[in-house]
C-alpha cells in the first residue's frame, strides 16, 4: 500500500496551545479534517493565528501545490472531538493526572480501533495508560516546535501498547511530511529532550558563572555546531568505524575532565532569575515575539531547502513529503481534450527579485513541478524510472508577458505540442487567477534517456501509449501565440 494512502481523513485534537495549533497546522495544510477540542475562549483565534503562519510558511516551503486543505471543526466536548476520527492527539499541559483524566475519558469516547498519541514531552507512556480503554492502542508521538516545520516525532511505546499501534502512527506521521523515530525502550524524556536538557543545563552553569551572557552562550551554538546538527548527529563520523575509534581514542579522555557540570545544575535562585531576564531582554535584535517566530520558520524553511537540494537528513524527509505531494497533484490530473490544469498557487514573498518582479528560477520551478505532474500522469514513476528511463529537460525558452506580484494566486495550463520516439515538446501557460492573458509562458523540451545515464532511449511501453493518447487528445488545441518565439531583437 502506498504511504500516501495512510494519510488519515480526520483526526481529534485534545488541546489548543502551542502543540496543539501546531498539529491542527500540520494536518489541515495536508488535506486532513481537524477535529478540536480546547478548554480556553481564545482557542479558535489561536489556532487561526497558527495556521496563518503555517501557510505563510508553506508557500515558503515547497512550490508543489497542497492538497485542499481540511476542515477545522471547534467541538465543545471529548466525546466530538474523538468519535469517527483515526488519530487523536493530545496536547494538554505536562501534567500526569491531566492528561490521565482526558486521555481515560477520550478512550472510552473513542472507537476500539482508534489510535490516541500524548505530545507529552516527557512522562513515560505507561503511566499514560493508567485508566485507559484499550491501553495497546496508546502510546507517545513527541513533535517539536513549530509541529508544522520541524519533521521529528519520536514515537515511544508504553507497557500494554501493540507494536501494530507503533507502525500505524509511523505511516500516519510520514503521511504529513514527518520523520517517526521510535524510541527503543521506555525513558523519561525520551530521546531528543534528554540531549537537550543536558546542553541547557551546561549554558545555565555559563551564565550563572559569568563564563558568557545568554546571548553568547546562543551564538556559540548557532553559529558553529548547530548548523552541523542539522546534518550530523552526534556520531555521524565519516569512514565508518575505524574514525570512529580513532575520534573516541582522541576525544573519550577529555569527558573525564572538568569542562562541563555534567547532570548538576545550578539553583533557580532569584539573582540568578534576574540575570536571565536582564541578558535576554538586551539581545541586540530586540525582536518581538511575533517577528521572532516568523525570522525563526524563515531560517529553518532556508536550513530546509538547502538540505532538501543535497536530500539529507531532514531535506530527504521534505523531498520525500513533496513527492507525495506531486503524486496527489497528478491524481487530480485526467487525460483530456483541454490543456492539463495544476492546482492554484499562491507566488510566496520570498519569489521577488531585487526589481520587484516574480523571479525567473522561481518560474521555471513552477514549470518544472507542472512538467513533473504530466511525467506521473503517464507513467514515469518508481519502477520506470529505475529500470526503464526518464525524461531530461533539454531546452526552455521563457517570455514574461505580464508583472506578477507575491501573494499572487496563479495556474499553471500544460499542453502537449508534439511527441516522437524519444522527444516531447511541452507548452506552459501561467497566468494569475481569472486572467484571460498569460502572465508567463514556457516552452520546453524534453528527450527521453536511459535509466543511469544520459544515453537517449526510445519510450518504453504504457508510458508510451499514455503520451501518445494524450498528445492525440491535445492535437486540435490551438497553436499557443507565443509557440517558438525568439529574442526579438539584437543589442
Amino acid at each position: 500500500m502506498s504511504k500516501t494512502k495512510m494519510r488519515p481523513l480526520t483526526v481529534g485534537l485534545l488541546g489548543t496551545g502551542v502543540i496543539g495549533g501546531g498539529w491542527a497546522a500540520r494536518f489541515i495544510l495536508n488535506g486532513v479534517d481537524v477535529r478540536l477540542y480546547g478548554r480556553s475562549s481564545s482557542a479558535v483565534e489561536r489556532v487561526q493565528e497558527k495556521l496563518a503562519s503555517a501557510r505563510r510558511a508553506y508557500r515558503r516551503l515547497t512550490q508543489v501545490p497542497l492538497p485542499v486543505e481540511g476542515a477545522l471543526t471547534v467541538v465543545n466536548s471529548i466525546p466530538d472531538a474523538v468519535r469517527g476520527v483515526e488519530l487523536v492527539q493530545e496536547s494538554v499541559s505536562e501534567r500526569l493526572e491531566v492528561k490521565q483524566q482526558l486521555l481515560a475519558a477520550a478512550s472510552r469516547a473513542a472507537a476500539p480501533e482508534t489510535l490516541i498519541c500524548s505530545s507529552t514531552s516527557g512522562l513515560r507512556p505507561s503511566l499514560l495508560q493508567a485508566g485507559v480503554d484499550y491501553p495497546e492502542r496508546l502510546l507517545v508521538a513527541h513533535p517539536f516546535n513549530p509541529v508544522y516545520l520541524l519533521p521529528l516525532v519520536e514515537l515511544c511505546a508504553g507497557q500494554s501498547t501493540a507494536p501494530e499501534s507503533l507502525e500505524q502512527a509511523a505511516e500516519i506521521f510520514r503521511s504529513v511530511g514527518m520523520h517517526p523515530l521510535v524510541v527503543r525502550k521506555e525513558v523519561d524524556g525520551f530521546i531528543a529532550n534528554r540531549l537537550q536538557e543536558a546542553m541547557w543545563r551546561e549554558a545555565l552553569w555559563l551564565v550563572r558563572d559569568d563564563v558568557a551572557t545568554v546571548e553568547e552562550v546562543d551564538d556559540a551554538v548557532r553559529y558553529s555546531f548547530g548548523l552541523r546538527r542539522a546534518i550530523v548527529g552526534p556520531f555521524r563520523i565519516g569512514g565508518g568505524g575505524n574514525a570512529m575509534r580513532q575520534f573516541m581514542q582522541k576525544w573519550g579522555p577529555e569527558l573525564t575532565s572538568p569542562w562541563t557540570k555534567l547532570t548538576d545544575f545550578p539553583e533557580y535562585t532569584d539573582t540568578f532569575l534576574d540575570k536571565l531576564v536582564e541578558q535576554s531582554d538586551a539581545r541586540a535584535d530586540n525582536l518581538t515575539a511575533p517577528e521572532f517566530e516568523q525570522k525563526r520558520d524563515d531560517c529553518l524553511i532556508a536550513v530546509l531547502r538547502g538540505l532538501r537540494a543535497e536530500r539529507y537528513g531532514a531535506g530527504e524527509t521534505l523531498a520525500r513529503w513533496e513527492q507525495g505531494l506531486r503524486e496527489r497533484v497528478a491524481a487530480l490530473l485526467t487525460n483530456s481534450s483541454s490543456p492539463l490544469q495544476m492546482p492554484t498557487i499562491e507566488m510566496p514573498s520570498d519569489s521577488i527579485d531585487v526589481n520587484g518582479q516574480i523571479k525567473e528560477s522561481r518560474i521555471i520551478e513552477l514549470f518544472g513541478v507542472a512538467t513533473d505532474a504530466l511525467l506521473h500522469l503517464i507513467g514515469v514513476e518508481g519502477e520506470y524510472l529505475s529500470k526503464s528511463g526518464r525524461y531530461k529537460t533539454i531546452e526552455t525558452h521563457v517570455s514574461h508577458l505580464r508583472a506578477l506580484q507575491a501573494g499572487d494566486r496563479v495556474q499553471i495550463h500544460t499542453q502537449v505540442l508534439g511527441v516522437d520516439d524519444q522527444r516531447l515538446h511541452l507548452f506552459h501557460v501561467l497566468a494569475r487567477e481569472g486572467d484571460e492573458e498569460p502572465a508567463t509562458t514556457g516552452e520546453q523540451m524534453l528527450l527521453h534517456v536511459r535509466a543511469g545515464n544520459d544515453c537517449s532511449e526510445i519510450v518504453q511501453g504504457n508510458v508510451r501509449e499514455r503520451l501518445l493518447e494524450l498528445a492525440r487528445l491535445h492535437t486540435n488545441l490551438p497553436s499557443p501565440e507565443h509557440v517558438g518565439a525568439r529574442v526579438w531583437a539584437k543589442i
